[in-house]
Protein backbone atom coordinates (compact mmCIF):
# COMPACT_ATOMS: atom_id res chain seq x y z
CA UNK A 1 0.00 0.00 0.00
CA UNK A 2 1.37 3.40 -0.99
CA UNK A 3 1.51 6.14 1.59
CA UNK A 4 1.38 9.94 1.16
CA UNK A 5 4.50 11.77 2.19
CA UNK A 6 4.37 14.76 4.54
CA UNK A 7 4.93 17.03 1.53
CA UNK A 8 2.06 15.43 -0.40
CA UNK A 9 -0.22 15.77 2.62
CA UNK A 10 0.60 19.47 3.08
CA UNK A 11 0.03 20.11 -0.63
CA UNK A 12 -3.36 18.41 -0.46
CA UNK A 13 -4.40 20.47 2.57
CA UNK A 14 -3.26 23.69 0.87
CA UNK A 15 -5.23 22.86 -2.28
CA UNK A 16 -8.33 22.13 -0.21
CA UNK A 17 -7.96 25.49 1.55
CA UNK A 18 -7.55 27.29 -1.78
CA UNK A 19 -10.70 25.60 -3.08
CA UNK A 20 -12.59 26.99 -0.09
CA UNK A 21 -11.43 30.62 -0.55
CA UNK A 22 -14.43 32.70 -1.51
CA UNK A 23 -14.19 34.12 -5.01
CA UNK A 24 -15.92 36.96 -6.86
CA UNK A 25 -16.22 38.37 -10.35
CA UNK A 26 -14.45 41.61 -11.23
CA UNK A 27 -13.98 43.65 -14.39
CA UNK A 28 -10.48 45.04 -14.62
CA UNK A 29 -8.30 47.03 -16.98
CA UNK A 30 -5.06 44.99 -17.25
CA UNK A 31 -3.01 47.92 -18.57
CA UNK A 32 -3.56 51.41 -19.90
CA UNK A 33 -5.54 51.32 -23.14
CA UNK A 34 -6.31 47.61 -22.93
CA UNK A 35 -9.72 45.99 -23.26
CA UNK A 36 -11.73 45.16 -20.17
CA UNK A 37 -11.37 41.63 -18.89
CA UNK A 38 -13.63 39.66 -16.58
CA UNK A 39 -11.61 37.87 -13.94
CA UNK A 40 -12.20 35.80 -10.83
CA UNK A 41 -10.56 37.16 -7.71
CA UNK A 42 -10.51 36.33 -4.06
CA UNK A 43 -13.00 38.44 -2.11
CA UNK A 44 -10.81 41.14 -0.51
CA UNK A 45 -10.42 41.57 3.22
CA UNK A 46 -10.74 45.06 4.74
CA UNK A 47 -7.71 46.43 6.53
CA UNK A 48 -7.65 48.81 9.50
CA UNK A 49 -9.91 51.79 8.90
CA UNK A 50 -11.58 50.12 5.94
CA UNK A 51 -14.84 48.35 5.16
CA UNK A 52 -15.75 45.76 2.58
CA UNK A 53 -18.78 46.61 0.46
CA UNK A 54 -21.02 44.15 -1.35
CA UNK A 55 -21.62 46.17 -4.49
CA UNK A 56 -25.22 46.28 -5.66
CA UNK A 57 -24.78 48.79 -8.51
CA UNK A 58 -22.06 50.95 -10.02
CA UNK A 59 -22.52 53.76 -12.50
CA UNK A 60 -20.40 53.93 -15.62
CA UNK A 61 -19.12 57.51 -15.79
CA UNK A 62 -17.23 59.23 -18.60
CA UNK A 63 -14.42 59.85 -16.10
CA UNK A 64 -13.79 56.08 -16.12
CA UNK A 65 -11.90 56.78 -19.33
CA UNK A 66 -9.10 58.08 -17.09
CA UNK A 67 -8.57 54.55 -15.79
CA UNK A 68 -9.34 52.77 -19.06
CA UNK A 69 -6.84 54.80 -21.07
CA UNK A 70 -4.34 55.60 -18.31
CA UNK A 71 -4.76 59.35 -18.74
CA UNK A 72 -3.88 60.23 -15.16
CA UNK A 73 -0.26 59.49 -14.17
CA UNK A 74 0.58 56.97 -11.51
CA UNK A 75 -2.30 54.49 -11.95
CA UNK A 76 -1.30 50.96 -10.95
CA UNK A 77 -2.59 48.11 -13.12
CA UNK A 78 -4.53 45.92 -13.22
CA UNK A 79 -7.18 48.32 -11.92
CA UNK A 80 -10.93 47.95 -11.43
CA UNK A 81 -12.73 51.21 -12.43
CA UNK A 82 -15.95 52.63 -10.97
CA UNK A 83 -16.68 55.56 -8.66
CA UNK A 84 -20.50 55.59 -8.58
CA UNK A 85 -20.94 52.79 -6.07
CA UNK A 86 -24.08 51.76 -4.20
CA UNK A 87 -23.91 48.78 -1.86
CA UNK A 88 -24.02 47.29 1.61
CA UNK A 89 -21.22 46.98 4.16
CA UNK A 90 -20.29 43.32 4.27
CA UNK A 91 -17.39 43.43 6.74
CA UNK A 92 -15.55 46.05 8.78
CA UNK A 93 -11.83 46.24 9.39
CA UNK A 94 -9.95 46.71 12.64
CA UNK A 95 -10.65 49.95 14.46
CA UNK A 96 -13.84 50.74 12.57
CA UNK A 97 -16.51 51.66 15.10
CA UNK A 98 -18.78 54.20 13.41
CA UNK A 99 -19.89 51.88 10.58
CA UNK A 100 -21.69 48.56 10.90
CA UNK A 101 -22.18 45.46 8.81
CA UNK A 102 -25.46 45.69 6.90
CA UNK A 103 -25.48 49.49 6.48
CA UNK A 104 -26.26 50.84 3.00
CA UNK A 105 -23.48 53.05 1.71
CA UNK A 106 -22.22 54.79 -1.38
CA UNK A 107 -18.75 55.71 -2.60
CA UNK A 108 -18.17 58.43 -5.18
CA UNK A 109 -15.31 60.21 -6.92
CA UNK A 110 -13.91 61.34 -3.58
CA UNK A 111 -12.01 58.29 -2.35
CA UNK A 112 -10.60 59.55 0.93
CA UNK A 113 -8.05 62.05 2.21
CA UNK A 114 -4.56 61.95 3.69
CA UNK A 115 -5.37 64.24 6.67
CA UNK A 116 -1.85 65.72 6.50
CA UNK A 117 -1.68 68.11 3.52
CA UNK A 118 -2.40 71.86 3.96
CA UNK A 119 -5.90 71.52 2.46
CA UNK A 120 -6.86 68.69 4.83
CA UNK A 121 -5.44 70.58 7.81
CA UNK A 122 -7.84 73.39 6.91
CA UNK A 123 -10.75 70.97 6.57
CA UNK A 124 -10.85 71.36 2.78
CA UNK A 125 -10.87 67.62 2.13
CA UNK A 126 -12.22 67.95 -1.41
CA UNK A 127 -8.90 69.56 -2.39
CA UNK A 128 -6.67 67.01 -0.66
CA UNK A 129 -3.25 67.10 -2.32
CA UNK A 130 -3.08 63.31 -2.47
CA UNK A 131 -6.05 63.12 -4.89
CA UNK A 132 -7.39 59.78 -3.66
CA UNK A 133 -10.01 58.60 -6.17
CA UNK A 134 -12.13 55.47 -6.05
CA UNK A 135 -11.49 53.36 -9.16
CA UNK A 136 -8.23 55.16 -9.88
CA UNK A 137 -6.16 55.16 -6.67
CA UNK A 138 -7.71 51.87 -5.59
CA UNK A 139 -10.11 49.33 -7.09
CA UNK A 140 -13.63 50.63 -7.60
CA UNK A 141 -17.10 49.29 -8.18
CA UNK A 142 -16.88 47.19 -11.35
CA UNK A 143 -16.80 44.13 -9.09
CA UNK A 144 -19.01 42.22 -6.70
CA UNK A 145 -17.09 43.26 -3.57
CA UNK A 146 -14.74 46.16 -2.94
CA UNK A 147 -12.78 47.67 -0.07
CA UNK A 148 -12.89 51.37 0.74
CA UNK A 149 -11.55 53.62 3.53
CA UNK A 150 -14.18 54.91 5.94
CA UNK A 151 -13.38 58.48 4.87
CA UNK A 152 -14.98 57.73 1.48
CA UNK A 153 -18.30 56.38 2.76
CA UNK A 154 -21.68 58.09 2.49
CA UNK A 155 -24.83 56.86 4.22
CA UNK A 156 -27.47 55.86 1.67
CA UNK A 157 -31.22 56.02 2.39
CA UNK A 158 -32.94 52.64 2.49
CA UNK A 159 -35.69 53.70 0.11
CA UNK A 160 -33.42 54.51 -2.84
CA UNK A 161 -33.04 51.84 -5.50
CA UNK A 162 -29.29 51.05 -5.82
CA UNK A 163 -29.25 51.43 -9.60
CA UNK A 164 -30.95 54.83 -9.38
CA UNK A 165 -28.81 55.94 -6.46
CA UNK A 166 -25.42 55.04 -7.98
CA UNK A 167 -25.24 57.95 -10.50
CA UNK A 168 -26.11 60.36 -7.70
CA UNK A 169 -22.69 59.59 -6.20
CA UNK A 170 -20.98 61.51 -9.01
CA UNK A 171 -23.25 63.23 -11.55
CA UNK A 172 -25.80 63.88 -8.81
CA UNK A 173 -23.54 65.36 -6.16
CA UNK A 174 -21.64 67.39 -8.78
CA UNK A 175 -24.74 69.21 -10.03
CA UNK A 176 -26.47 69.39 -6.64
CA UNK A 177 -23.43 70.74 -4.85
CA UNK A 178 -22.51 73.24 -7.54
CA UNK A 179 -26.02 74.70 -7.62
CA UNK A 180 -26.55 74.92 -3.89
CA UNK A 181 -23.24 76.69 -3.27
CA UNK A 182 -23.49 79.29 -6.03
CA UNK A 183 -25.28 82.01 -4.07
CA UNK A 184 -28.49 81.90 -6.09
CA UNK A 185 -31.83 82.48 -4.41
CA UNK A 186 -35.25 80.98 -5.15
CA UNK A 187 -36.81 82.60 -8.24
CA UNK A 188 -33.38 83.53 -9.68
CA UNK A 189 -32.82 82.54 -13.31
CA UNK A 190 -30.59 79.48 -13.61
CA UNK A 191 -29.63 78.14 -17.02
CA UNK A 192 -28.50 74.54 -17.50
CA UNK A 193 -26.42 73.98 -20.62
CA UNK A 194 -26.65 70.41 -21.92
CA UNK A 195 -29.39 67.83 -21.42
CA UNK A 196 -27.31 64.75 -20.83
CA UNK A 197 -25.88 62.73 -17.98
CA UNK A 198 -25.15 65.79 -15.86
CA UNK A 199 -27.65 68.23 -17.33
CA UNK A 200 -30.78 66.14 -16.88
CA UNK A 201 -30.02 65.97 -13.16
CA UNK A 202 -29.04 69.65 -13.01
CA UNK A 203 -32.42 70.69 -14.43
CA UNK A 204 -34.26 68.61 -11.84
CA UNK A 205 -32.23 69.92 -8.92
CA UNK A 206 -32.52 73.53 -10.11
CA UNK A 207 -36.29 73.21 -10.32
CA UNK A 208 -36.56 71.65 -6.86
CA UNK A 209 -34.39 74.45 -5.44
CA UNK A 210 -37.02 76.93 -6.60
CA UNK A 211 -35.08 78.55 -9.44
CA UNK A 212 -36.52 79.73 -12.75
CA UNK A 213 -34.92 77.18 -15.02
CA UNK A 214 -33.85 77.69 -18.61
CA UNK A 215 -32.55 74.56 -20.32
CA UNK A 216 -30.09 74.96 -23.20
CA UNK A 217 -29.88 72.16 -25.74
CA UNK A 218 -29.12 71.62 -29.39
CA UNK A 219 -32.14 70.95 -31.58
CA UNK A 220 -35.88 71.22 -31.08
CA UNK A 221 -36.21 67.54 -30.14
CA UNK A 222 -34.97 68.19 -26.58
CA UNK A 223 -37.66 70.72 -25.74
CA UNK A 224 -40.31 68.32 -24.45
CA UNK A 225 -37.86 66.40 -22.26
CA UNK A 226 -36.45 69.64 -20.84
CA UNK A 227 -39.95 70.79 -19.87
CA UNK A 228 -40.73 67.38 -18.37
CA UNK A 229 -37.59 67.56 -16.22
CA UNK A 230 -38.64 70.95 -14.86
CA UNK A 231 -37.38 73.65 -17.20
CA UNK A 232 -39.70 76.62 -17.69
CA UNK A 233 -37.90 77.72 -20.84
CA UNK A 234 -36.06 75.77 -23.54
CA UNK A 235 -33.42 77.52 -25.67
CA UNK A 236 -32.29 75.82 -28.86
CA UNK A 237 -28.64 76.73 -29.32
CA UNK A 238 -28.77 75.63 -32.95
CA UNK A 239 -31.48 78.14 -33.77
CA UNK A 240 -30.87 81.27 -31.67
CA UNK A 241 -28.19 83.30 -29.88
CA UNK A 242 -28.33 81.77 -26.40
CA UNK A 243 -26.70 84.73 -24.63
CA UNK A 244 -29.18 87.13 -26.22
CA UNK A 245 -32.10 84.95 -25.17
CA UNK A 246 -30.84 84.83 -21.59
CA UNK A 247 -30.48 88.61 -21.57
CA UNK A 248 -34.12 88.92 -22.65
CA UNK A 249 -35.00 86.91 -19.55
CA UNK A 250 -33.02 89.31 -17.36
CA UNK A 251 -29.67 87.55 -17.41
CA UNK A 252 -28.80 84.32 -15.63
CA UNK A 253 -27.70 84.35 -12.01
CA UNK A 254 -26.07 81.01 -12.71
CA UNK A 255 -25.24 79.05 -15.83
CA UNK A 256 -24.49 75.40 -15.07
CA UNK A 257 -22.27 74.33 -17.98
CA UNK A 258 -22.45 70.54 -18.30
CA UNK A 259 -21.81 69.84 -22.00
CA UNK A 260 -18.09 69.14 -22.59
CA UNK A 261 -17.42 71.90 -25.10
CA UNK A 262 -15.28 74.91 -24.30
CA UNK A 263 -16.43 76.56 -27.52
CA UNK A 264 -20.11 76.23 -26.54
CA UNK A 265 -19.40 77.50 -23.03
CA UNK A 266 -17.61 80.55 -24.43
CA UNK A 267 -20.80 81.72 -26.13
CA UNK A 268 -22.75 81.69 -22.86
CA UNK A 269 -20.79 84.17 -20.75
CA UNK A 270 -22.57 87.24 -22.11
CA UNK A 271 -25.86 85.68 -21.00
CA UNK A 272 -24.95 86.12 -17.34
CA UNK A 273 -26.64 88.82 -15.30
CA UNK A 274 -24.81 91.13 -12.91
CA UNK A 275 -22.75 89.18 -10.37
CA UNK A 276 -23.59 86.02 -12.32
CA UNK A 277 -21.49 82.87 -12.33
CA UNK A 278 -20.89 80.25 -14.97
CA UNK A 279 -20.26 76.99 -13.12
CA UNK A 280 -18.17 74.62 -15.22
CA UNK A 281 -18.78 70.94 -14.43
CA UNK A 282 -18.38 69.47 -17.92
CA UNK A 283 -14.72 68.69 -18.69
CA UNK A 284 -13.57 69.48 -22.22
CA UNK A 285 -10.24 69.52 -24.01
CA UNK A 286 -10.78 72.83 -25.81
CA UNK A 287 -10.42 76.16 -23.98
CA UNK A 288 -13.07 78.58 -22.79
CA UNK A 289 -12.39 81.94 -24.41
CA UNK A 290 -13.84 85.18 -23.09
CA UNK A 291 -13.16 88.89 -23.47
CA UNK A 292 -12.00 90.37 -20.13
CA UNK A 293 -14.62 93.09 -20.39
CA UNK A 294 -17.37 90.47 -20.37
CA UNK A 295 -16.31 89.60 -16.83
CA UNK A 296 -15.30 93.03 -15.58
CA UNK A 297 -18.55 94.79 -16.42
CA UNK A 298 -21.23 93.23 -14.23
CA UNK A 299 -18.63 91.52 -12.03
CA UNK A 300 -19.23 88.13 -13.59
CA UNK A 301 -17.11 85.07 -13.06
CA UNK A 302 -16.34 81.59 -14.34
CA UNK A 303 -15.85 78.91 -11.70
CA UNK A 304 -14.94 75.24 -11.94
CA UNK A 305 -16.62 72.70 -9.70
CA UNK A 306 -15.88 69.09 -8.85
CA UNK A 307 -18.12 66.65 -7.01
CA UNK A 308 -17.86 66.88 -3.21
CA UNK A 309 -17.05 64.94 -0.06
CA UNK A 310 -19.22 62.15 1.41
CA UNK A 311 -21.36 64.49 3.51
CA UNK A 312 -22.21 66.34 0.29
CA UNK A 313 -23.19 63.00 -1.24
CA UNK A 314 -25.39 62.28 1.77
CA UNK A 315 -27.13 65.64 1.33
CA UNK A 316 -27.64 64.85 -2.35
CA UNK A 317 -29.12 61.43 -1.62
CA UNK A 318 -31.48 62.73 1.05
CA UNK A 319 -32.64 65.62 -1.13
CA UNK A 320 -33.24 63.27 -4.06
CA UNK A 321 -35.16 60.92 -1.80
CA UNK A 322 -37.34 63.76 -0.51
CA UNK A 323 -38.03 65.48 -3.82
CA UNK A 324 -38.14 62.61 -6.30
CA UNK A 325 -35.09 63.65 -8.32
CA UNK A 326 -33.86 60.55 -10.13
CA UNK A 327 -31.32 59.73 -12.79
CA UNK A 328 -32.60 58.30 -16.05
CA UNK A 329 -30.64 55.07 -16.41
CA UNK A 330 -29.85 52.15 -18.66
CA UNK A 331 -28.90 48.99 -16.77
CA UNK A 332 -26.38 46.32 -17.76
CA UNK A 333 -25.18 43.24 -15.86
CA UNK A 334 -21.56 43.24 -14.67
CA UNK A 335 -20.68 40.66 -17.32
CA UNK A 336 -21.52 43.22 -20.01
CA UNK A 337 -19.35 46.00 -18.58
CA UNK A 338 -17.49 46.47 -21.86
CA UNK A 339 -20.77 46.89 -23.74
CA UNK A 340 -22.00 49.31 -21.06
CA UNK A 341 -18.82 51.37 -21.30
CA UNK A 342 -19.08 51.55 -25.09
CA UNK A 343 -22.71 52.65 -24.78
CA UNK A 344 -21.69 55.42 -22.40
CA UNK A 345 -18.82 56.54 -24.61
CA UNK A 346 -21.08 56.63 -27.67
CA UNK A 347 -22.99 59.57 -26.17
CA UNK A 348 -26.28 57.88 -27.05
CA UNK A 349 -27.21 56.60 -23.58
CA UNK A 350 -30.25 58.13 -21.90
CA UNK A 351 -28.66 59.22 -19.71
CA UNK A 352 -26.58 57.27 -17.20
CA UNK A 353 -25.35 53.72 -17.65
CA UNK A 354 -25.35 51.51 -14.55
CA UNK A 355 -23.88 48.07 -13.86
CA UNK A 356 -25.95 45.82 -11.60
CA UNK A 357 -24.63 42.85 -9.65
Amino acid sequence: MSRLSVTDTNTTIANERNDKVAKMKAVQVPKAGADFEIVEREIPQPGPGQVRIRVEACGVCHSDVLTKEGILPGISYPRVPGHEVAGVIDEVGAGVKEWRKGERVGVGWFGGQDNTCPACRRGDFANCASVIICGITYDGGYQEYMVAPVEALAHMPESLDPAEAAPLMCAGVTTFNALRRNGGMPSDLVAVQGIGGLGHLGIQFARKFGYRVAAIGRGADNASLAKKLGAGVYIDSAAVDVAAELKKLGGARVILATAPSGKAMSTLVDGLGDNGTMLVVGASQDPIEVQPGSLIFGRKRIQGWSAGIPTDSEDTLRFAEMTGVRAMIEKYPLAKAAEAYDRMMSGKAEFRVVLTM
